[in-house]
């Protein structure tokens, strides 16, 4: 499950990270984002109809194109790695509409005395990384809907400590054959895989991450217990 991310590093930075020329940014909302909750818009990185990456924005919680109205299900804003390409809304985006959604850290749960403690997921480095995800466009009633889906697969020995699931990171070296329409399915899934233990941190951070109305820096600070 990942049901709560950070999005922070500037969209500048990130095209030059994912090799995304500035002529190819689309951005909604400049501002950092600590806490990008279902529902919202979120920066994704995909080939445009030349092939070319561009930075775009989607509506997160994925909407398939043969959906009969534009209500976003909760229900898809991941898909699990074992049933992706056979599911109905995910079959033809992971066949052809794969993307890349850069994240700085995500959040999980775990049951802690009477409560649910938060913990913060990212990298030592301190640098963003590429969640797997798929995208698909939904048109109708005079609209036209962008969104997206994260993969999850099965958790790395890190983070089983708190959760059985976890999502798809990929490593640069997998940008090109992930986005590549014309990959073969096979090879696709075979990245399906939970990421590397030692390149990760996880810490406790502040419950006021729990609601998406909290947005700020100190939501990925470390916190010695529960607050």
């Amino acid at each position: 499950m990942c049901g709560r991310f950070a999005q922070y590093t500037p969209p500048g930075r990130l095209a030059r990270q994912f090799e995304i020329s500035e002529t190819k940014i689309r951005i909604f909302d400049a501002r950092p984002r600590y806490n990008v909750a279902p529902t919202q818009p979120v920066l994704a990185v995909r080939l445009d109809p030349e092939g070319e990456r561009e930075m775009v924005p989607l509506t997160w919680g994925l909407l398939p194109f043969w959906a009969k109205e534009s209500k976003l299900p909760y229900s898809t804003i991941n898909a699990r790695a074992e049933t992706v390409a056979d599911k109905p809304a995910y079959r033809q985006p992971f066949r052809k509409r794969r993307c890349l959604i850069p994240a700085d850290f995500f959040y999980e749960w775990k049951a802690e005395g009477t409560g649910k403690q938060p913990y913060a997921i990212g990298l030592q480095s301190g640098e963003p990384f590429a969640l797997a995800g798929l995208w698909d466009r939904w048109e109708g009633d005079g609209q036209t809907i962008e969104s997206c889906t994260i993969i999850v697969t099965r958790a790395n020995t890190l983070m089983a400590t708190i959760h059985d699931r976890m999502p798809v990171i990929l490593p640069p070296s997998a940008y090109d054959v992930w986005l590549d329409p014309e990959t073969p399915l096979e090879t696709v899934q075979a990245l399906l895989q939970p990421f590397a233990v030692e390149p990760m941190r996880l810490y406790p951070v502040s419950r006021r991450v729990n609601s998406p109305k909290n947005d700020d820096p100190t939501l990925v600070e470390p916190v010695a217990q529960a607050t």
